[in-house]
C-alpha cells in the first residue's frame, strides 16, 4: 500500500516538469520569432536610410567613398540637447550622438537630409562619419586582404603615422596660446585618438570647401582636377595656419583634471603625406587631382619621422 500510494505524486510531477518544458520551448520559441520579425523593419528602415543618405551626398555631390564601405545599419544615431557640443561619437557602441538640430523637424528620431543642412553642420557630420568609417575598419574582423584596397592602404598608413608622427607630439596647453609648447609621450590609445581626431578633421575640412566653392562656381573638386587653382591655395593656406590639429582625452587623472582634452600644437599637425592618403583612399580625388597637389607644395613640405623638439624648430 505504502508503494502504491507513492507512485502516483511521482508520475504526477514527471508530467508537471515535462508540461512545463515544453512551455518554456513554445515561449522561447515565440519570443525569438517575435523578436526576429521586429528586427526585420529596424534593418529595413536603417537600409533605407542610408541608401537615402547616400543619394543625397552623391546629389550633393559630396563624397562618398568611404561611405560606401560602411554596412547600412553599422552606426547608431541618437540625437539630444547638446550645450558644449555639436557631435561625438562613440566607437565601441558604433554610437554617433548629435544635437538634436541635426535632426529632421529637431525632432531628435531621423537625420535631417543633408539637403538641408547648413555648410558647418555637413562639415561635422563628414568629420563624425569618418570617426564610424575608421571604427569599421578596425573591428569589422574582416582579414586586411579582403578589404577594399583603398581601405586596406588607408588603415595601414593610418598604423605607420601613428607610431612616426603621433607617438610624441607638441601640444598647446592653452588653445589661445599657440606658440607656447609642451612636448608629450602618448599611449596608444592617446596617439589612436589624436590621428583619428586630426583626420577627421581634415574630412571636415575638405567637404566645407568643397560645398564652398560649388556654390561659387558650380563645379565639383571631386571629378577630375576642375579648380584645382582656386583649392589648392586654400588647403596651402589652412598648413600655414596650422588648422589641421587634433586632440586627444589625456588618459592620466591628474592631467585630465587639468584638460579634459590636449590639442595638439601647429607643428604636430596633419602632414602633407597623411593629407594625400586620405583625399584618395577616403575622400575619393582622383589620382591625377592628388598628384597635382602634391607636386604645386613641392618636395619642402615634405615631412620625416622626426621628434617633438626637431619639429619645433
Amino acid at each position: 500500500m505504502w508503494l502504491l500510494s507513492v507512485v502516483p505524486p511521482v508520475r504526477m510531477k514527471c508530467v508537471t516538469i515535462r508540461f512545463f518544458l515544453l512551455w518554456c520551448w513554445w515561449w522561447m520559441s515565440v519570443a525569438f520569432v517575435e523578436a526576429a520579425i521586429s528586427s526585420h523593419p529596424e534593418q529595413e528602415s536603417a537600409n533605407q536610410s542610408w541608401v537615402r543618405l547616400l543619394a543625397e551626398a552623391e546629389r550633393l555631390r559630396l563624397p562618398t567613398k568611404l561611405l560606401r564601405v560602411l554596412p547600412p545599419d553599422f552606426i547608431h544615431f541618437e540625437f539630444d540637447e547638446l550645450r558644449t557640443y555639436a557631435a561625438e561619437y562613440h566607437p565601441g557602441e558604433h554610437r554617433m550622438l548629435l544635437n538634436r538640430t541635426l535632426s529632421l523637424n529637431a525632432a531628435g528620431r531621423v537625420l535631417k537630409p543633408l539637403g538641408r543642412m547648413t555648410h558647418k553642420e555637413l562639415e561635422v557630420i563628414y568629420h563624425e562619419l569618418f570617426h564610424a568609417y575608421m571604427d569599421y575598419l578596425m573591428v569589422s574582423g574582416v582579414p586586411l586582404g579582403e578589404f577594399d584596397r583603398s581601405s586596406h592602404a588607408l588603415l595601414r598608413v593610418a598604423k605607420e603615422q601613428q607610431v612616426c608622427r603621433y607617438g610624441e607630439v607638441m601640444i598647446a596647453p592653452i588653445v589661445q596660446r599657440m606658440d607656447e609648447v609642451e612636448s608629450r609621450y602618448l599611449t596608444e590609445a592617446e596617439s589612436w585618438e589624436a590621428l583619428n581626431e586630426t583626420w577627421a578633421v581634415f574630412v571636415g575640412w575638405v567637404v566645407w570647401n568643397q560645398l564652398d566653392l560649388l556654390q561659387q562656381t558650380g563645379k565639383s573638386t571631386f571629378l577630375g582636377g576642375r579648380d584645382a587653382h582656386q583649392w589648392i591655395p586654400r588647403l596651402k593656406r589652412a598648413f600655414e595656419r596650422g588648422e589641421f590639429r587634433g586632440y586627444y582625452v589625456p588618459e592620466e587623472p591628474g592631467e585630465r583634471r587639468l584638460a579634459q582634452k590636449r590639442y595638439l600644437a601647429k607643428s604636430s599637425q596633419l602632414s602633407l603625406e597623411e593629407a594625400l592618403v586620405i583625399m584618395e583612399q577616403a575622400i575619393g580625388f582622383s589620382n591625377d587631382f592628388v598628384k597635382m597637389v602634391d607636386v604645386s607644395f613641392g618636395p619642402t613640405w615634405r615631412s620625416a619621422c622626426l621628434t617633438g623638439k626637431e619639429r619645433v624648430n
